[in-house]
């Protein structure tokens, strides 16, 4: 009897290899940012990955650009097989545009991940709101509070380093660069931060149990955590997310409510900590 097997990465069964897949970009990406699947072997692919689960757009940092690192994933993948006219047609089942890789990765990406994996997407798009900025793909299942300080003070700080010396250069556009990957970070801090609105709330964990700013158990699942990157607009595009209350009552028959927001003052006072 052969092994149970799924080439769609929706499913457990997937065993994580772009070629063959239902969907070999949306694997490819998720690849790169170190996303596993249950049935998942080590392959040639894993000396792809990247360490950190954060990968930029645009080259930062003397890391290669998103578009070169997938195409590679791509390529170590299918082999004597790729070739560009294989590229081009993933392109198009996925949306795109022959030729256009960085631009289907920039604009249309995370749309066709949230639809996929629907709306529960694990690969975030982080960006601040302009086509010349900056842009990280990111590991939702790697983001924890020293990779979410990694991304807003190394990763973002290289990019706003740059730009600010391009400024000063009079490089054209890049005072505009500044401002909005300014604007990114502060928002990240926010979030880092965690007061109300940017706060994680979880329904069936006590107050003393919810988190202090952005500490995450990431085993809450996406739908949770990923509010404070909604209120905070700072997702490459909106998806279908809502924070109603659950059906049913709790022990003591009140409402299972999720659209709650608690104060950083409040979770201290509730932990004798003020």
């Amino acid at each position: 009897m052969p092994e149970p097997f799924s080439d769609d990465p929706t499913q457990w069964l997937f065993d994580g290899v772009p070629v063959g897949s239902e969907q070999p970009l949306q694997v490819a990406v998720a690849r790169l940012v170190g996303f596993t699947w249950p049935d998942q072997v080590p392959d040639e692919l894993d000396e792809l990955v990247d360490g950190d689960g954060i990968v930029c757009l645009p080259a930062v940092a003397g890391e290669r650009s998103a578009e070169d690192r997938v195409r590679e994933i791509l390529a170590r993948s299918y082999g004597v097989g790729w070739s560009s006219g294989v590229l081009d047609r993933l392109l198009v089942d996925a949306g795109g545009k022959p030729g256009g890789l960085g631009r289907w990765l920039a604009d249309g990406f995370f749309k066709d991940h949230c639809r996929v994996f629907q709306n529960r997407p694990f690969v975030w798009h982080v960006w601040d709101g302009r086509k010349d900025g900056f842009s990280a793909l990111v590991n939702y299942h790697r983001l924890d509070r020293g990779t979410l300080q990694r991304l807003t003070y190394s990763t973002l700080g290289w990019w706003i380093d740059r730009q600010r010396a391009d400024a000063d250069s009079g490089v054209s556009g890049a005072d505009l660069r500044l401002a909005a990957a300014l604007q990114l970070q502060r928002k990240l801090e926010l979030i880092l931060e965690g007061d109300r609105p940017f706060d994680v709330f979880v329904r069936w964990k006590s107050m003393t149990e919810q988190s202090l700013g952005w500490n995450p158990d990431l085993d809450d699942g996406v739908r949770l955590n990923v509010r404070p990157f909604v209120e905070a607009g700072v997702l490459r595009s909106k998806f279908t997310v809502k924070w109603n209350k659950d059906r049913g009552t709790n022990p003591d028959r009140s409402e299972r409510l999720n659209d709650v927001h608690i104060s950083l003052a409040d979770k201290r006072l509730a932990r004798g900590q003020l």
